[in-house]
């Protein structure tokens, strides 16, 4: 314990800040930026990326991926070493990387040149003959842009490097500092700030929609906004933590008389005995036996498999979910994006804290915490079913769900109608037409003419699109077609997003009080180093495999692929909404099965020390116990 400051240099204003309540502040800005960042700014970014470097999905999967490879491979050692540490400048380490994995990651943009975006491709029929397609296949044949992938990558291993001690060591730091019945509540309140992060990270939504170097409409596919200022800006505001977290002593005032008054909850296997009796965790060498007594815990390895199983679904859908509500309710990608988003982050963060409160106020103990888990697990895995009932089925599409007019053929875009067009596959600028049926885009639907009405796009003299449903509709005698997708029949959406923010509110009530039940069980020495393996165990089944095992579910609700000229594979267009909907509550459901029953085990293996049942009698009696 000391005074807060620099060597001889502690000001008294600092002495202010030198308390839980103070670091908790320091702790929740680094999280708050650390969130946006990586789950805010590269996640937004990531498809203006493979614009810009031309960079395939697999390629910007990597660099998603980096981040995490760092964290695995790390959290082991940093944890713990950082054990007996000073974890204040550990936090000062992390919030350096942090900010330099930032710079590192917007530097493309300034080493690149200047966009070369090429001349405009027009999206409705064009008769005469045209040179699209060699155009298409040799666009990215002598270009060097995607070897910037790499400084991508780097960009994300550092700040992998960053993130790691950040909720290792910064998380057991707060439960060194504040009393037992406080710590869910703070380290509830971190978290909750990590997760403002991505939503404060959608501001850089703005810079990519209204700032562009290039010289296009925003509706222009070659579009390209300014996705590296939200970087630069994170770079300047993350190293401006370095200075808090360097002053701050490495215990705060009064973590003496804390840890003296706490009791252990170590689960009894005679861990504990031999931590303390052979000092483990002094030096390497001791690394082997210290993570051999985490494996052999089996309260804390239930724990970990539970939580495992929680975020594998939970990155999933924080992937996902705005790609399911665009295809299941015929919205937008933005306003897809916009409406997880906000069901997203404010139901995660109100779960985080809601448990850190009952938790704290209740004053649970190590069993009790882990049996409010199977109630909160048991709740959301009946809210999930609201996958079985919000869903809803696929609106008419030409050439894939029907024919155009009773012509062409099921799976081929190509009819009759459009044959002359010479329509690229490559650009997919789906179109409503005035019989209420879905076009691939207006070339596809035989338009040849456009015109604007109110600022509002309208596409005429299309070949492929019939009468009107609704002939005595005065607004279908003015167009043929609108750009977007059809407004869609389905009802459902206010009802799956209250449903689903409640099954997200539920799902994080069980984070806070598992991160807290992990630091109960394991021996004391041992807390920031169990977080480390917790960690590792969350990344390499989680939150590695968890978009990938959604991703696949979902490609393989797949109907119409994007085949380009050059006859390459792409992104998927349209999906089968009901197979998606029940491959997504299948895995959704298992992963949460598996989180009750590893939760069930842990109640059930869970032995408390004697001491701890000793203490349970009267109050009166516990000052003659503490003696003896």
């Amino acid at each position: 314990e000391g005074p807060c400051g620099w060597g001889t240099c502690t000001p008294r204003a600092l002495q202010l800040c030198n308390n839980s309540e103070g670091y908790l502040v320091a702790y929740s800005l680094l999280a708050i930026f650390q969130g946006i960042v990586v789950n805010g700014l590269v996640n937004i970014s990531i498809s203006t990326i493979e614009k810009r470097y031309e960079l395939n999905s697999s390629f910007t999967g990597l660099i998603s991926a980096s981040y995490d490879i760092a964290f695995c491979v790390l959290s082991l050692f940093v944890s713990y070493f950082g054990e007996r540490g000073h974890k204040p400048r550990w936090l000062a380490f992390s919030a350096f990387m942090l900010g330099l994995g930032s710079l590192v990651f917007s530097l493309p943009h300034f080493s690149s040149g200047k966009y070369q975006y090429g001349s405009k491709l027009e999206d409705t029929c064009q008769t005469a003959e045209t040179t699209f397609a060699n155009a298409t296949c040799s666009a990215s044949t002598n270009s060097s842009l995607h070897k910037y992938l790499y400084v991508f990558i780097l960009g994300q291993l550092l700040l992998g490097v960053g993130g790691t001690p950040l909720y290792t060591l910064g998380t057991a730091f707060i439960d060194d500092s504040v009393p037992k019945h406080k710590s869910s509540l703070y380290i509830g309140i971190g978290y909750a700030m990590s997760l403002l992060g991505p939503a404060i990270g959608y501001v850089n939504l703005l810079f990519l929609n209204y700032f562009s170097s290039t010289k296009v409409d925003q509706d222009d596919p070659r579009w390209l906004g300014a996705w590296w200022i939200g970087f630069v800006v994170c770079f300047l505001a993350i190293w401006l933590l370095i200075i808090p977290f360097s002053c701050f002593p490495r215990h705060l005032p009064g973590t003496a008389k804390i840890q003296a008054e706490k009791i252990s909850e170590t689960h009894d296997d005679g861990s504990q005995v031999l931590v303390q009796t052979h000092d483990i965790g002094q030096s390497f060498k001791d690394f082997p036996m210290a993570l051999l007594i985490l494996l052999r815990n089996p309260v804390l390895m239930s724990l970990i498999v539970a939580s495992t199983s929680e975020a594998l679904v939970a990155t999933g859908f924080a992937t996902f979910l705005p790609k399911f509500i665009e295809n299941q309710f015929g919205k937008s990608s933005s306003f897809s994006a916009t409406l997880g988003g906000l069901v997203l982050i404010p139901a995660a963060a109100l779960g985080q804290v809601i448990s850190g409160v009952l938790v704290s106020k209740c004053k649970m103990d190590c069993k009790s915490i882990i049996k409010f888990m199977i109630s909160t697990c048991s709740v959301a895995l009946i809210l999930n079913t609201v996958f079985l009932f919000a869903k809803c089925g696929n609106e008419p599409f030409a050439g894939v769900s029907e024919t155009y007019n009773g012509t062409g053929t099921l799976d081929n875009l190509t009819a009759p109608c459009n044959v002359n067009c010479r329509c690229l596959r490559s650009v997919y600028y789906p179109v409503c037409g005035r019989d209420e049926v879905q076009y691939f885009s207006p070339c596809f639907a035989g338009c040849t003419s456009y015109l604007f009405n109110n600022m509002k796009k309208t596409y005429h003299n299309c070949s492929c699109i019939g009468k009107p449903k609704r002939e005595h509709d005065s607004e279908f005698l003015l167009y043929e077609a609108v750009p977007g997708k059809c407004p869609t029949q389905c009802k459902f959406l206010p009802l799956f997003l209250t449903f689903f923010f409640f099954a997200v509110v539920f799902t994080f009530m069980a984070n806070t009080p598992t991160t807290v039940a992990i630091l109960r069980c394991v021996p004391d020495k041992q807390r920031s180093f169990a977080l480390g393996v917790q960690s590792v165990f969350l990344r390499l089944l989680g939150t590695i495999p968890g978009p990938i095992l959604f991703g696949v579910a979902i490609d393989n609700s797949c109907t119409l692929w994007d085949i380009n000229e050059c006859e390459t594979k792409g992104a998927c267009w349209v999906y089968d909404n009901k197979r998606m909907a029940y491959l997504l509550m299948g895995i959704s459901a298992a992963c949460k099965t598996i989180t009750i029953i590893f939760v069930v085990m842990a109640v059930y293996l869970y032995k408390p020390p004697p001491l701890t049942k000793a203490l349970r009698p009267k109050t009166s009696e516990k000052t003659s116990v503490i003696r003896t």
